[in-house]
């Protein structure tokens, strides 16, 4: 939808525009409440859904979401909500995973980035 006003000062005719954008559910054709996208076979997906429908896909998608591991993205957050992430984590968090991680024999190096997986079994063996 698209609205135009116009203001006629003397010799200046102004125009303003006011654009308005409504998502429709691309299932139902309803209100959509949410784009969300989404990646198969290396092929990104775009799709407006309402909340029931988003709903939907977001349970018929859980048990392989689950089972699967994330390469990549970030999971998304409210608009103002992003925190910086300081790189590399805490110096001594990090020579506490390397000491742990040697204590039960696995091998990792003095520097560098620790994998994911070893810092979530650290985590998981101090919870």
């Amino acid at each position: 939808m698209l609205t135009v006003y116009t203001f006629d000062l003397g010799e200046q005719l102004l125009m303003a525009q006011k654009t308005i954008v409504e998502l429709v559910d691309d299932l139902d054709g309803g209100k959509a409440d949410e784009s969300l996208t989404f990646s198969l076979d290396g092929v990104e997906y775009a799709i407006d859904l309402s909340a029931k429908n988003a709903g939907k896909l977001r349970d018929a998608l859980a048990q392989f979401v689950g089972h699967a591991q994330r390469v990549g993205g970030r999971k998304q957050r409210g608009a103002g909500t992003r925190t910086p992430v300081k790189a590399g984590g805490d110096k001594a968090q990090n020579q506490a995973i390397r000491e742990w991680a040697r204590s039960q024999g696995k091998q990792i190096s003095d520097r560098g980035r620790i994998p994911a997986e070893l810092i979530a079994e650290f985590q998981a063996a101090h919870a």
